[in-house]
């Protein structure tokens, strides 16, 4: 009798043991919307698209902020145009580093932000204005492109202009 009580506490206290013992987790597949991270884009590379850049900015009459950071966000290149005003410094990097770090388009944070899903607002990682883009190498980040200076929109255009988009 003392031995079936302790097989059956035996089993009870083990159950949940078993109950606990989960499969792994499959890995998610990559998704098909965001590109994987390559190489980081080279000086020689960032300072080309700064001058692709600084060039559609000045036959607009703009005066705009340009920077070209890797996948982490971290700075590659960067200028700022003559009289551009000094908080396109900042934006122009966190464009860029935003678009890199999220491997989408600050325009597409933007129009989701817009679209109400303003918690994107509470993510101080993030700026979801219009002018930041990735740089995409082969199907891979190498980087990105964030400009300021001009109405969003156009900041817009000036990056899109600077990678042939």
């Amino acid at each position: 009798m003392k031995t079936a009580l302790a097989a059956i506490a035996c089993l009870v206290l083990a159950a949940p043991a078993f109950a606990q013992t989960a499969a792994p987790a499959p890995t998610p597949a990559p998704s098909p919307q965001a590109p994987a991270y390559g190489a980081p884009i080279g000086m020689e590379a960032a300072q080309a698209l700064i001058a692709r850049a600084v060039a559609a900015a000045e036959a607009r009459h703009f005066r705009m902020a340009v920077a070209i950071v890797e996948p982490s966000g971290e700075l590659v290149a960067f200028v700022r145009m003559d009289d551009t005003q000094y908080g396109s410094i900042f934006v122009a990097q966190k464009k860029a580093t935003t678009a890199a770090r999220y491997r989408m388009p600050t325009s597409t944070m933007e129009e989701r932000t817009l679209a109400g899903r303003t918690v994107t607002l509470a993510n101080e990682d993030s700026l979801p204005i219009a002018g930041g883009i990735p740089i995409v190498v082969d199907g891979k980040i190498v980087g990105a492109i964030g400009v300021s200076g001009a109405a969003a929109s156009e900041d817009n255009e000036i990056a899109k202009a600077a990678l042939g988009q």
